[in-house]
């Protein structure tokens, strides 16, 4: 399909997403951006977020993403991540856990590592949100 390009989000364990796209949404560095089809070469890095990957039969795949890079070139995309999750890998109460200790870490410390934490954490309940889980 003219319109579409392969995907793949892998991380040094898996292939969490592999597909043929239509667009791919994640935040860069410099913020938000779109991918589609006859992109210009781009390599990036990717903040914690979640990147939202549509299908060619309009599917919505998306994962969090700790951390990584984008890379596209002849009309593919690749998401390679130290560590991304689909939403069914996200523990809900950890993740709650995890930003309640960020949160109480950060009200005591500046420290950069704490700040990662809590975007981690914040993104994980993202995902997990828009699959329906219940946010408390």
């Amino acid at each position: 399909m003219a319109n579409s390009f392969p995907f793949s989000l892998v991380t040094p364990e898996r292939t969490l997403i592999k597909c043929d796209a239509t667009m791919v949404v994640l935040r860069s560095g410099n913020g938000d951006i779109a991918f589609m089809a006859g992109h210009a070469p781009f390599i990036g890095n990717i903040e914690p977020c979640v990147v939202t990957v549509t299908t060619i039969t309009g599917e919505l795949q998306k994962a969090a993403v700790h951390a990584g890079f984008v890379h596209v070139a002849n009309s593919v995309v690749r998401v390679l991540a130290d560590i991304a999750e689909l939403p069914a890998d996200i523990d809900v109460e950890r993740a709650q856990a995890a930003l309640a200790r960020a949160e109480e870490t950060l009200r005591h410390s500046n420290d950069a590592g704490v700040e990662a934490a809590l975007r981690r954490a914040h993104v994980r309940l993202e995902l997990a949100a828009t699959h329906g889980a219940v946010i408390r």
